[in-house]
């Protein structure tokens, strides 16, 4: 015969085992509110490229996940080969932490970074590699410590430290491996942010050398110019006098040298364009007739071709041909073609230039003979610094920016330049089209 016994659990077992369960849940919902809080650190961590606000958000991250008092990051100097605070989140005095040294010998974070491990100490009063210098001078009271390194590249590049544990118990080891994730993900958004920040700086202090360098070259070129041209008149003038004989020989040698010189200045000049930008273009409705009669009276046009006595046949076309340009910069592409024609052609050569209409274009024509161009070599003369001459043997000196200045000036106005030769020895055309502002009406 079987017997039954009924028992009747205790209240307090009951409320007991509840408040186990209630802990527990509370716990996995704080490792879940934990690990939310990692994911949305990573996306933020990944977006964000100013080392400031990254820091910050780093500290606060740091700071809540491990219910902490406060977080630092001290990122290692190796100059100084020691490790220095970048940012912190404790309050008070110890925000002038900022920029203060720690050494690497006889401190926590030094131990994280020597022996690339998490160290946590529950009681400072207690570890004999508490470094406390810096609590003294600060007046910061560091009671716990736990810090993680930083690694990225398999680098330590610094450590992410949380003091001063909330409450009466210690770091949990969750806790601990949280804070060992963030600084995963900390040191590399932190090195991603110091090379953008590194390569900002080097950007700026480019644009700086490359401002000196402008002026330089403006004032240069623009002091060179008034001697030259003295010396340049001088030279033509003894040329004229001394027709023949010894003085005219060396009058002659005297005006080579200083046309090398002017070719000189001219790529100097030329060399501040390379880097000009379209948006930098001030466009205007110019008539291509103002045009031909600026770039024929210009200086350098006018003393290169004097000098090498060339004959220059300018056709000025009907002053209803309009282009909308900004005017100095497609007088530059023009003067560079022209300038290239009196400098490739033979003293007493021909140079003409004219204009026609094509559609909705118009076509500037530059046609000299010169030394003319390989059929070849029509696209590659258009590329920076080249010369068809080998540098070691080529006569005609320069650096070989003129044409490509030219090339990128007139595409910046919407048009096109290319050359035509029917090979050396056969003189060259340049053609420079432009679309036209306003439809002309031929007759």
């Amino acid at each position: 015969m079987l017997h039954y016994r009924y028992t009747t659990p205790y209240i307090g077992d009951c409320a007991g085992a509840e408040q186990d369960m209630q802990a527990q849940i509370t716990q996995l919902e704080r490792k879940v509110a934990i690990l939310t809080r990692l994911t949305e650190v990573s996306t933020v961590l990944n977006s964000t490229l100013q080392t400031e606000p990254l820091l910050k958000y780093i500290m606060d991250a740091a700071a809540e996940m491990t219910d902490s008092e406060g977080a630092s990051v001290l990122l290692y100097s190796r100059k100084i080969n020691e490790l220095v605070f970048a940012a912190t989140t404790s309050g008070g005095q110890a925000l002038n932490l900022i920029g203060t040294s720690v050494p690497l010998e006889g401190s926590i974070a030094g131990k994280v970074v020597k022996e690339r491990r998490i160290v946590q100490v529950d009681d400072t009063n207690r570890d004999p590699d508490h470094y406390d210098g810096v609590d003294r001078q600060k007046q910061f009271d560091t009671r716990s410590v736990l810090g993680v390194p930083m690694t990225s590249k398999d680098k330590v590049i610094g450590v992410l430290e949380v003091v001063n544990k909330r409450g009466s118990t210690p770091w949990t080891a969750d806790e601990a491996n949280y804070l060992s994730t963030l600084a995963a993900q900390a040191a590399v958004a932190i090195e991603s942010a110091q090379l953008v920040s590194a390569l900002r700086k080097a950007n700026e202090e480019l644009s700086e050398l490359d401002k000196l360098k402008n002026d330089f070259i403006a004032i240069a070129s623009h002091e060179l110019r008034t001697p030259l041209g003295v010396i340049l008149g001088y030279a033509t003038f003894l040329q004229e006098e001394a027709a023949d004989g010894e003085m005219s020989e060396h009058a002659s040698k005297v005006l080579e040298s200083a046309m090398q010189l002017r070719r000189l200045i001219e790529d100097m000049i030329n060399l501040r364009y390379l880097q000009q930008n379209q948006m930098d273009m001030r466009r205007e409705d110019v008539t291509v007739a103002s045009l031909f009669d600026d770039v024929t009276r210009h200086q350098d046009v006018l003393e290169l071709a004097t000098v090498k006595r060339h004959k220059m046949d300018v056709a000025v076309p009907s002053s209803d041909v309009i282009v909308k340009i900004d005017r100095g910069r497609l007088m530059m592409a023009l003067t560079n073609l022209l300038i290239n024609a009196v400098r490739f052609t033979p003293a007493g050569g021909y140079i003409s230039m004219h204009a026609t209409i094509q559609r909705n274009e118009v076509w500037i024509q530059v046609r000299d003979t010169g030394v003319g161009i390989p059929k070849d070599k029509l696209e590659q003369i258009f590329d920076k610094f080249y010369q068809i001459e080998d540098h070691h043997t080529r006569h005609h000196g320069g650096l070989g920016i003129g044409l490509s200045i030219a090339k990128a000036l007139v595409e910046a106005h919407g048009g096109r330049v290319w050359a035509e030769s029917e090979g050396l020895g056969k003189g060259a055309m340049f053609t420079l089209s432009l679309p036209l502002a306003q439809q002309v009406v031929t007759k």
